[in-house]
């Protein structure tokens, strides 16, 4: 099976380089914010008008990960996948022809919901196609394109927009996640061909129900959900290809997109600037009032009329008369359910002020909203025929405490990518924000590094927990040193046997730091897969993304109104320039010492925090992490694929 194993490497290979794509876009809107405020007729000094922009995103991406992680177990990783970068490239169309605010978040929204659901469907597919055994260094693989976003993303539009327009950043995305998605199907169908057909997509999932015997009470039997999969490709799968289909589903969104690009050469044009006449004016989404863009929105339709009526001779692109039994699968109304709780949470912290608050203002209307979408998500779960999530497949230890985990060291990872910049910014570079932001490139390009390494030792599964919680460990350490950085830490050279080595004690601290991250990304994936049903893959991946975001968000709030407080109780103490520098009160030398200094004690209390949240982390992972004796003799799906290492 030596063409399988190549062909499975090569689809991961393509699906990492989907996930890095839409990381590397989370974190581009750090440099390209200034630009795209412009674009939409925002001034710089109305920030807090732009804050959907990053909310926007978040919102999408993590409130709809737990149904496309339920989709993915449901009808396969490859429709959800592909699903996932047709949204991607969606959303970045809309962003990269918007005009207003509202299609601008609209956007962000959609690439979000897109790029967010890729990362629990790639660690499904490694679930899918290696054995426990093995796995350890693919799910490294796939952290490490994660992290390496987090790089790749502002330098690289940092060199866009310095270049061009901050537009073409999302431009880019449409030929790429073309490529990659055309690539990732190509690889697929060889997989097939190398397997001589045995398994469609899905198919393992299907395999592993079959094997794992009966479901719990008031699930459907595996034979309904394994029959769901098996005709993912619609009767007639054996026919000739849906080229009708392929016709109307490409001319359709080409002609929405060239309706939404709007070229001047063809707008200013006598013969056809008429077709870029917006038939409703007045409102942010002229663009799609156009003849162009409503002819596109007239070939989609017929898109999805034909692939309701086509003849059984054809293989459908998209079975939709599939989608009821589908959605009635994956539970759209628990769905909604957790979504509007995620919702609340994402909303709560991220747009919460964190010189004056924790949460947001709208907390109080929030969190008990939040309460009841809770309960009602639970009630809805216990009795749903087909609930979005199984409460008793959670229950092993290694599942939920995976998700404890990652809550922990999320909320001690923010505290990096956000304070160590402005550490810096406050002392070494002062009117530098490039050379403040290039000081957590020390950090940011260990983590991938450490994601690897932590991949290589869990291939000794026993390994995992050690692997995890040593890595949080060495990054509560490396927060605890930093909690005493001074004014010119960033400017002392390190000394070995005297002699300076050309860099300092903090570069080796930020990336000492990035290693101990980078090591608990692949045992902490492991564990929650390693601890559910394979048929459970996708959402209980997702889960873990959501924790890990949430603890993000809420760490970032606790945190730096921590170190709000510090600073205030500090100043308190320096008295006002009049007291210090009665002669000259406009420049008072002592007074901005002591603020510096006030400024100091906050960062050191964020960082404090932060190694008290990694320290947590680790206690969490050395009890938790591990699976017990009954899980990892869990009857494995009987499939051809599990044998690849």
């Amino acid at each position: 099976m030596t063409a399988a194993r190549a062909v499975t490497r090569w689809q991961l290979a393509f699906a990492a380089g989907a996930v890095l794509l839409a990381a590397a876009d989370t974190y581009v809107v750090v440099v390209a914010l200034p630009s795209i405020m412009t674009g939409v007729g925002l001034g710089i000094d109305h920030l807090e008008r732009a804050t959907p922009i990053v909310s926007g995103f978040l919102l999408g991406y993590v409130a709809m990960l737990p149904l496309l992680g339920r989709l993915s177990d449901l009808v396969g990783r490859t429709p959800v996948f592909v699903g996932c970068l047709l949204a991607f490239g969606s959303g970045s169309l809309l962003t990269a022809t918007a005009h207003s605010l509202s299609v601008v978040v609209a956007g962000r929204a959609v690439q979000g919901l897109g790029g967010g659901g890729l990362v629990p469907v790639t660690l499904a597919l490694v679930a899918e196609r290696w054995p426990p055994e093995t796995r350890g260094l693919p799910l490294g693989v796939v952290g490490a394109v994660q992290e390496l976003g987090s790089v790749l993303g502002p330098l690289y539009g940092a060199a866009i927009v310095t270049a061009a327009s901050w537009r073409t950043i999302f431009w880019i995305n449409l030929p790429l996640s073309a490529a990659l998605g055309i690539a990732f199907l190509a690889a697929g169908a060889g997989r097939q061909r190398a397997t001589g057909g045995q398994q469609a997509s899905g198919g393992q999932e299907a395999a592993g129900q079959r094997s794992a015997g009966q479901r719990s009470a008031g699930q459907r039997s595996a034979g309904q959900q394994s029959g769901m999969r098996s005709g993912s490709h619609g009767p007639g799968s054996d026919g000739r290809p849906d080229s009708v289909g392929a016709v109307l589903a490409l001319g359709g969104a080409g002609l929405i997109g060239l309706g939404l690009w709007a070229p001047a050469s063809l707008v200013d044009s006598v013969r056809w600037g008429g077709y870029w006449t917006p038939e409703v004016g007045g409102s942010a989404w002229v663009g799609l009032t156009t003849p162009v863009a409503l002819a596109g929105v007239a070939a989609l339709g017929a898109f999805v009329v034909w692939e309701l009526a086509a003849p059984a001779t054809f293989r459908r692109l998209c079975d939709l008369r599939r989608l009821p039994a589908v959605l009635a699968g994956a539970d759209l109304p628990g769905a909604a359910l957790l979504a509007g709780l995620l919702a609340c949470v994402v909303i709560s912290f991220s747009t919460a002020d964190p010189t004056k608050q924790v949460t947001a203002s709208s907390t109080p209307v929030l969190a008990p909203l939040a309460v009841v979408l809770a309960a009602a998500f639970v009630w809805r779960q216990r009795r749903a025929r087909n609930p979005l999530l199984e409460l008793g497949a959670l229950r092993r230890r290694g599942a939920w405490g995976a998700m404890a985990v990652n809550l922990a060291l999320g909320g001690a990872l923010m505290a990096a990518l956000v304070d160590v910049p402005f550490f810096a910014r406050t002392t070494r570079y002062p009117h530098s924000q490039v050379g403040a932001a290039l000081v957590l490139v020390r950090f940011l390009v260990a983590v991938p590094v450490g994601a690897l390494a932590g991949g290589v030792l869990c291939r000794r599964r026993s390994w995992g927990p050690a692997v995890a919680a040593g890595g949080a460990t060495v990054a509560a350490l490396a927060f605890a040193a930093m909690s005493g950085w001074g004014t010119a830490a960033l400017s002392t050279p390190l000394h070995v046997g005297g002699s300076s080595i050309g860099f300092g004690a903090t570069d080796v601290e930020l990336a000492v730091c990035g290693l101990g991250f980078g090591l608990a990304i692949a045992p902490v994936n492991a564990a929650v897969l390693d601890s559910v049903a394979p048929r459970l893959h996708g959402v209980a991946s997702a889960l873990v993304v959501v924790a890990r975001s949430v603890g993000m968000l809420a760490g970032l709030s606790a945190l730096t109104a921590l170190g709000v407080r510090r600073f205030y109780e500090a100043q308190a103490r320096i008295g006002t320039p009049l007291t210090l520098c009665p002669a000259d009160p406009a420049h008072c030398p002592a007074y901005d010492r002591a603020t510096n200094a006030a400024l100091l004690q906050e960062l050191h209390t964020v960082f404090a925090g932060a190694a008290v949240c990694a320290g947590i982390g680790a206690v969490l992972a050395l009890a938790l992490l591990g699976v017990r004796r009954e899980a990892s003799k869990a009857p494995a799906p009987a499939s051809e694929a599990q044998t690849i290492p």
